[in-house]
């Protein structure tokens, strides 16, 4: 069961406090997006959950598997594209949300391998959220 998520934002400014559990982190919009950079922007911690989840699930994969994975880096970088550019758009928003994910693997490791672990990348559970239809119900408490 996942821990409660609390978002509070500050009295002024775009900087929100985060909360999960014991843990504690910031976000804020870039000074150019009238913030103060007081942490990262949203999508910058969408980013950083599916890195996270990535490394996550391709490491548990490799260790099940005893594959000789020694290390993983995952680089992340958010953009928009328009619609148009797409052949497959279901929306009707003139732009589309686009991650770029690449992986690096280190560690003795075949091509079959790689592309295994590539494989098990895009059924990281965050990818899979990302890449689903996701409901979000929203409440005025």
């Amino acid at each position: 069961m996942s821990r409660k998520v609390i978002v509070t934002a500050e009295r002024s400014g775009l900087r929100q406090n985060i909360m999960i559990g014991p843990h504690q982190l910031g976000a804020d919009e870039p000074i150019v997006s009238g913030g103060a950079d007081a942490g990262p922007d949203p999508y910058e911690l969408l980013l950083a959950a599916l890195g996270a989840c990535t490394g996550i699930t391709v490491r548990m994969y490799a260790e099940r598997k005893k594959w000789p994975l020694e290390g993983v880096q995952i680089q992340l970088a958010h953009s928009k594209i328009h619609g148009e550019d797409c052949a497959d758009c279901e929306t009707q928003a003139r732009t589309l949300d686009r991650i770029d994910r690449n992986i690096s693997f280190t560690g003795n490791l075949s091509t079959d391998q790689l592309q295994r672990l590539r494989e098990i990348a895009d059924r990281c559970p965050v990818h899979c959220t990302l890449t689903s239809r996701v409901q979000i119900h929203t409440l005025v408490v």
